[in-house]
């Protein structure tokens, strides 16, 4: 199943360490306020591809349906953090806009 996979599964972890490092980098601003939706967002997303690759390593059944809330989550991290003009911010939005159209593309 990891070769299956293995390429979906390499892209889930580069959005797990990019919205991890976004996450940390947003809590070293001068303005962590501003930055709450960004970093609440970077979590969930970090841990729904994480969720997802592990469901993904298991052969589950409900991977259509989770790369489905996947594919939502990222693609709302990166809207959150296009909004901010940060290097760590507009790498992270690159990366879940990639990771949200491969689970599109496992969710049909």
């Amino acid at each position: 199943m990891h070769r299956i996979y293995a390429n979906e599964l390499e892209t889930l972890h580069d959005c797990v360490e990019t919205c991890n490092y976004c996450l940390e980098s947003c809590l070293e601003e001068k303005d962590v306020k501003m930055m709450v939706d960004c970093i609440r967002l970077d979590r969930e997303c970090a841990a729904l591809c994480t969720f997802l690759a592990e469901a993904m390593t298991r052969d589950s059944a409900f991977v259509p349906e989770l790369a489905r809330a996947c594919a939502v989550v990222c693609k709302a991290c990166a809207q959150e953090c296009e909004k901010h003009k940060h290097e760590h911010c507009q790498e992270c939005a690159r990366v879940c806009f990639e990771c949200a159209s491969m689970c599109d593309r496992l969710a049909a």
